[in-house]
């Protein structure tokens, strides 16, 4: 892509986009016929295994009201007394709660080029593949990477925030 093509796309994959040419990444959003709302509908069209997609769960963390973002492998539910144990107390993020600290809707909330920079957890259960597949901040939007490259990315640590 030389840059002109990022304007045809949906505003929230122009802001990943962008983020990840500005990061060096060697891959750009990708646009999927369908949605992959969910990680097993994104597993679907990608022919992956459930785990390989990086689902971004937003929560909100009580004591501030910052967005505590979680990226864990698709297969895995989190464990929210973990996460709160590593962040402090945490209750679940409403629609517009979500899209006001990402600005991504819930359904396409990418791991990175946030609205406002989240807490960010990134589960270490990703580690398990060569490459993971995370939302590009849209419902039909997704891009590929190693979990380390994602890792680096989003600047989070690797934690245990899911359930046995």
């Amino acid at each position: 892509m030389c840059g002109s093509e990022l304007h045809t796309l949906p505003e929230g994959v122009q802001r990943v986009a962008a983020f990840l040419q500005q990061a060096q990444h060697p891959h750009l959003p990708r646009m999927l016929d369908g949605a992959a709302r969910t990680a097993q509908e994104a597993a679907e069209q990608l022919g992956i295994l459930v785990g390989q997609v990086a689902k971004s769960i937003i929560f909100r963390r009580r004591s501030d009201g910052a967005a505590v973002l979680v990226v864990t492998s698709g297969d895995r539910r989190v464990d929210e007394k973990k996460v709160a144990q590593l962040v402090g107390p945490i209750g679940r993020a409403d629609a517009d709660f979500v899209k006001a600290s990402t600005g991504f809707s819930i359904g396409g909330v990418s791991p990175v080029a946030h609205a406002a920079k989240p807490v960010t957890l990134m589960d270490q259960e990703l580690q398990r593949f060569d490459t993971v597949w995370a939302a590009a901040g849209h419902p039909h939007g997704v891009f590929p990477a190693t979990p380390r490259q994602l890792q680096e990315l989003t600047g989070a640590p690797w934690s245990d925030v899911v359930a046995a």
